[in-house]
C-alpha cells in the first residue's frame, strides 16, 4: 500500500495515473463520497502491492531483501543508490511486488504454494473469480507475505440490532468484541444490557465475545461503588458468580474488567479482586483482560492512574489494554485525542513491567470538532474520521499534520460564522500507530469504538498484520 497526501491542484485522475491504479480502486478503499472533490492535505490509501519502505539504522539490502520477498538486485534497479554497502536511515526504497508470468500446466493453487501465499490473496490482488481459469502468460502480482499475527479488540456500545450491522462491517477484522459494558451494582449484581444480537452477529464473523465490566458511566465516575465492591469478600464473589452466570448463558469466552477511577487507598484490594477472579474464572475455561490507564511511570499521581498496577495487571491477567487515547477529551481543549508521541512514553513504561505479548495497543477511531475559541467545559461534538473529511471539504479548508503527534487536523469557519478545530485520524496516523505496535512487538491492538466509520484504517490494518480469529491467550 501507499499512502498518498493530497496537493493544490490534484485531481483523483492524476493520481491514479501516477500510481497506475484505477480511480475507481483508490475511490472505493477511501469510500470517497465524491471522488471529485479532493482536500488539500487529505491522505489516501493506494491500492498496492508494492511498498514504500523507509530504512532503518542496522538495515542492509540483503536483510530487506529477504524480509519482503524481493532480490538486491530489484531494489538497486528501481531505486538510486550510490553504494549499496552504505544505506542511511530515513532513505525511502521503492519495493516492487514480485510477479509471475504463468506457465503451461500451472496451477494458481501451485503458485500460491512456491511463494508461500494463500490462494485467497493471489486471488484478490489480481482480481481473479476462478482459479481454474488461468492462462498461460498471464503475469500475476505477488501479494506479499503475510504480516506478524495479531489480536484485534473492539469495544461496542451500540445495543440490539443497532449493533448486528457494525459487527457485520468490522467483524472480519477482529480477533474479540467487546459490547460495552455491563455496570457493577453495590450489590454485586450487574445491570443488564442487550448484547445478545452483537454476540451472534459475533459468532457469524469468528470473533470472540469478551464481556466487558466497568463502574463508572456518563455522568458518574464510580470511585465510591468500586470501593465499596471491592472491601467486600462477599460482594467479590456474589459478583464473579453473577459474571460467570452471564458468560455461560451467553456464549462469552473471555472477561474484559474496566475499572476506573479506583480510589489510590484501594490500589491492593483491586489486585485481589483480579487474582480472584483470575483463580474462579481460568478453571471455567473463560480469559481474563483489563483496561488501564496511560501511565508513563509506576509513582504517577492522579485518581485515574494511583490504582491501576501495571506490573500486578502484567503478572495477574492474561492481557491488558492500555487504555492510549482521550488527551484530546472531548470536555477539554482542542489537541490531538491519541497523541503517539505521549502513547510512546507509556509503551516505553509499560514493556518495563508488562510482558509485550500481554500489552494490546488502545486505539480510537473517532474525531471530534470543538468550537473556537475554546470555553472551559464546552463539550466538542465526536463525529467519524469520514465526517471530519467531509467538514473539511465542505468549508473548503486545507488538512494539517502534527508530526509529532503523528495526527492530522484542521480548522474551519461554519455558516454561522463561529470557528472550529477539528482532530481526526488518517491513513498517516494509523499507519504510524501500525508501526509502533511492530516496533514495540506488542500482542494486540484494541479499538474504542465500533460504529464511527474509518475504512482506511481497517484496509490498513489487514495490510500490516495478519489477524487471528478465534484464538484464546488460556
Amino acid at each position: 500500500m501507499f499512502i498518498h497526501v493530497v496537493m493544490q491542484g490534484e485531481t483523483l485522475w492524476q493520481i491514479a495515473n501516477r500510481y497506475n491504479v484505477a480511480m475507481s480502486e483508490i475511490a472505493a478503499v477511501n469510500e470517497l463520497p465524491n471522488p471529485d472533490r479532493l482536500v488539500i492535505g487529505q491522505a489516501l490509501v493506494i491500492p498496492s502491492e508494492d511498498l514504500l519502505y523507509t530504512v532503518k539504522p542496522g538495515d542492509t539490502l540483503w536483510n530487506i531483501a529477504q524480509t519482503y520477498g524481493t532480490t538486491v538486485q530489484a531494489i538497486l534497479q528501481n531505486n538510486q543508490i550510490a553504494d549499496p554497502d552504505k544505506l542511511n536511515p530515513g532513505m525511502i526504497l521503492y519495493l516492487p511486488a514480485r510477479r509471475h508470468r504463468v506457465q503451461p500446466g500451472e496451477t494458481l493453487w501451485g503458485i500460491a504454494q512456491r511463494y508461500g501465499v494463500s490462494l485467497q490473496a493471489l486471488m484478490k490482488v489480481n482480481g481473479i473469480s476462478d482459479p481454474n481459469l488461468i492462462a498461460s502468460g498471464t503475469i500475476l502480482i505477488i501479494p506479499h507475505r503475510p504480516g506478524p499475527l495479531m489480536n484485534v479488540n473492539g469495544y461496542i456500545y451500540s445495543y440490539g440490532e443497532d449493533a448486528v450491522p457494525i459487527v457485520g462491517e468490522d467483524g472480519r477484522y477482529l480477533t474479540y468484541l467487546s459490547p460495552f459494558a455491563y455496570l457493577i451494582k453495590e450489590d454485586g449484581t450487574l445491570q443488564p444490557i442487550d448484547d445478545v444480537p452483537a454476540i451472534q452477529a459475533a459468532q457469524a464473523e469468528k470473533v470472540i465475545p469478551m464481556m466487558a465490566i466497568t463502574n463508572f458511566t456518563s455522568t458518574s465516575r464510580g470511585e465510591n461503588l468500586a470501593s465499596i465492591v471491592l472491601n467486600s469478600q462477599q460482594t467479590v464473589e456474589r459478583l464473579l458468580t453473577e459474571i460467570i452466570r452471564l458468560m455461560k448463558e451467553k456464549e462469552y469466552q473471555g472477561l474484559n474488567i474496566d475499572l476506573e477511577n479506583v480510589l489510590p487507598a484501594d490500589r491492593e484490594a483491586y489486585n485481589r479482586f483480579l487474582q480472584r477472579t483470575v483463580d474462579r474464572l481460568h478453571p471455567e475455561g473463560f480469559f481474563v483482560s483489563t483496561a488501564v490507564a496511560p501511565k508513563t511511570s509506576g509513582q504517577q499521581a492522579g485518581l485515574l492512574y494511583e490504582a491501576h498496577d501495571y506490573a500486578a495487571h502484567g503478572r495477574i491477567v492474561d492481557f491488558v489494554i492500555l487504555m492510549t487515547y482521550e488527551w484530546g477529551y472531548r470536555k477539554g481543549p482542542p489537541q490531538p485525542i491519541s497523541p503517539l508521541d505521549q502513547i510512546k512514553l507509556v509503551l516505553d513504561y509499560a514493556v518495563t513491567v508488562i510482558p509485550r505479548e500481554k500489552i494490546y495497543f488502545g486505539f480510537q477511531i473517532y474525531a471530534r470538532d470543538w468550537l473556537l475559541p475554546h470555553v472551559e467545559g464546552q463539550e466538542a461534538e465526536t463525529v467519524s474520521c469520514q465526517e471530519a473529511i467531509a467538514r473539511a471539504a465542505r468549508y473548503g479548508t486545507v488538512i494539517q499534520y502534527d508530526w509529532v503527534a503523528q495526527a492530522p487536523f484542521f480548522r474551519y469557519t461554519d455558516d454561522q460564522g463561529r470557528g472550529h478545530e477539528v482532530w481526526f485520524e488518517d491513513a498517516r496516523s494509523a499507519q504510524a500507530k501500525f508501526n509502533t505496535v511492530k516496533n514495540y512487538n506488542l500482542g494486540g491492538i484494541s479499538y474504542w469504538a465500533l460504529g464511527y466509520p474509518f475504512p482506511q484504517n481497517w484496509v490498513l490494518l489487514e495490510d500490516n498484520f495478519t489477524i487471528n480469529k478465534f484464538h484464546s491467550p488460556t
